[in-house]
């Protein structure tokens, strides 16, 4: 299959961490972000990242940077349109989007992704792990998304639409169940102890 273009969100306001960019904070010889581009570079034919704000703070990254075209920091979503409409500028037909925050995402998420979005013939494909008692869990910051789908996204977030899923069960969305042993492949940085973990994880995880 063809591969997709690829969109990091980092739009969040990291409140959390003190405010910020998390994606900016060391984790073993880089960033986070350096972390994730290193995982999502193969898999994808060309690399953005969505962030607001001062886009020279990653200049050294060396990616298109987009911010979010509707104000107010409504949510992944919005990372999600600004990617859809940069792959349309390119001609793509696909954009997969990860989170900027979680390092450790599986190498083969968009094989993954893509299987399931044909299995299905489904627009969009959402990641998910296996909880054993509570069925698949949906991690709606990393999926695959048809560019064709982006007007009607635009119009959802205009009429208030702020959770993903609330936007993805209207398209029949896909899943791309994975596996969350040894560990919870998006398992994501929100405090600095997560931050501590993630550097033993890096250290220590096969």
């Amino acid at each position: 299959m063809t591969k997709p273009v690829g969109i990091i969100i980092a739009g969040g306001l990291a409140t959390r961490m003190g405010g910020g960019d998390k994606g900016l904070l060391p984790l073993g010889d880089g960033t986070l972000l350096s972390q994730v581009i290193g995982r999502l570079t193969p898999q994808v034919a060309a690399l953005a990242l969505n962030a607001n704000g001062d886009p020279s703070r990653f200049t050294d990254l060396g990616l298109p940077v987009l911010p979010d075209t509707v104000d107010g920091f409504v949510g992944p979503l919005a990372g999600v349109l600004a990617g859809l409409d940069w792959a349309a500028s390119l001609g793509a037909d696909q954009v997969v989007s990860v989170a900027a925050d979680t390092p450790f995402f599986p190498h083969d998420l968009v094989d993954r992704l893509q299987d399931a979005a044909k299995i299905e013939d489904a627009p969009i494909a959402l990641a998910a792990t296996q909880d054993p008692e509570r069925g698949p869990m949906r991690q709606p910051t990393f999926g695959l998304w048809n560019v064709a789908l982006r007007d009607d996204l635009r119009a959802a977030l205009q009429d208030g639409v702020r959770k993903v899923v609330q936007w993805t069960d209207r398209h029949g969305a896909a899943m791309a169940i994975f596996d969350p042993d040894p560990f919870d492949p998006f398992f994501n940085v929100n405090t600095p102890e997560d931050l501590a973990r993630a550097q033993t994880l890096l250290e220590t995880a096969p």
